[in-house]
């Protein structure tokens, strides 16, 4: 019967114990999506499993349409525990709360009812202050030496003046006589109030790069506080939004995500094109895995023309301790010609590999 695998497929493997119907090859991650959710044998919670339902909401918007993804979605809410974990604090206290679980639980968040929602926020928020404390003084340590050693001012004001840096540049001009230096040049940093690099985060929010959205959401927040680094955040499916005003606050940026549906990366760098004013100290930071649902020809030429009017152009398969990740190696092969590199990133090199891009060197080993 031309319709068995389809039938084996909706009612699983149980509806042909003895095994005779045979499934095609693109059959089988459908079919351990919809088991991953439907096996009547597989019990609730998110305790160890985290990492595997993140992914799994991933895998679905790849494999069904939007409005199966809906059902699919809901179903996930009860049958994988999620309404039990987010309604009874006492089960949540149980739980590990780390950022495979705050994927999850923004993954989610267009399906859960209200009482849910105020308590995922609780949970986001306890991650997010947890991974800011680990991560936040690298970068800002990282970005500020890089700035310092990067932007110099020949001409400071008093108050601009890098001293140690002035006093190295005129040893030569010692003057045993005075114990002094005459400090024939004066090195300075950038005027205060001038934002020396602008950095725009692009984020593609696909379901797929949940863990890296969540990351980047928190390092941008973390840029953002920094006075001398202008920060943009934009996040993208089929469909551009600009999140920079929520940087304030990183867990209203989480929020302002809207994980899942499609990707179009060249309308995501045509929307940059817009904001980049100053192209030679712009970094722009494009997160994706490079699965392109529009035309990559055009993706490709707007990827070039950044790149050709001075913008540091770096791309980031994945910003997560999840290992080598899946991307397209046709479209990274066309930007590396174009001399723009595209590699994963663990969140413990991100601030070494703010600061090589801020001076301006390789990337070899990230």
């Amino acid at each position: 019967m031309a319709n068995a695998p389809r039938w084996k497929l909706v009612l699983g493997a149980a509806a042909d114990a003895d095994n005779s119907i045979e499934m095609p090859a693109d059959y089988g991650p459908l079919d351990q999506a919809l088991t991953a959710l439907y096996d009547g044998e597989r019990k609730g919670g998110l305790g160890g499993s985290a990492p595997r339902v993140s992914r799994w909401l991933g895998d679905i918007r790849q494999y069904f349409p939007a409005d199966v993804v809906a059902v699919m979605q809901q179903d996930a809410m009860d049958r994988l525990g999620l309404n039990q974990l987010l309604l009874e604090p006492e089960i949540l206290r149980t739980v590990q709360a780390d950022v495979h679980l705050v994927a999850t639980l923004l993954s989610l968040s267009r399906v859960m009812p209200a009482k849910a929602k105020a308590t995922a926020r609780k949970v986001v928020a306890k991650v997010v202050r947890e991974l800011e404390q680990k991560l936040a003084q690298p970068l800002r340590q990282a970005v500020q030496g890089a700035l310092s050693r990067s932007v110099r001012n020949p001409r400071p004001r008093y108050h601009e003046i890098d001293w140690g840096a002035t006093i190295r540049a005129n040893l030569k001009h010692y003057q045993p006589a005075y114990r002094s230096v005459i400090p024939a040049r004066l090195v300075g940093h950038g005027r205060r109030g001038q934002a020396l690099k602008e950095i725009v985060l692009c984020l593609d929010q696909s379901g797929s790069m949940a863990e890296s959205v969540v990351y980047a959401g928190i390092f941008g927040a973390v840029l953002a506080s920094l006075r001398a680094v202008k920060t943009h955040m934009v996040v993208f499916d089929t469909a551009v939004v600009n999140l920079t005003e929520e940087l304030r606050d990183p867990v209203d940026l989480l929020f302002g995500v809207q994980l899942g549906g499609g990707t179009d990366i060249s309308l995501a760098l045509s929307y940059c094109q817009q904001l980049i004013t100053r192209p030679a100290d712009t970094i722009l930071v494009l997160v994706t895995d490079l699965y392109e649902g529009g035309s990559v020809v055009e993706m490709v030429k707007r990827a070039a023309a950044l790149q050709a009017s001075g913008v540091q152009f770096i791309v980031l398969l994945a910003l997560s301790d999840e290992g080598a990740p899946s991307f397209d190696r046709r479209v990274a092969e066309q930007l590396a010609a174009l001399g723009i590199p595209s590699f994963a990133c663990t969140p413990a090199r991100f601030p070494e590999l703010m600061a090589a891009a801020i001076q301006g060197r390789n990337y070899v080993g990230f």
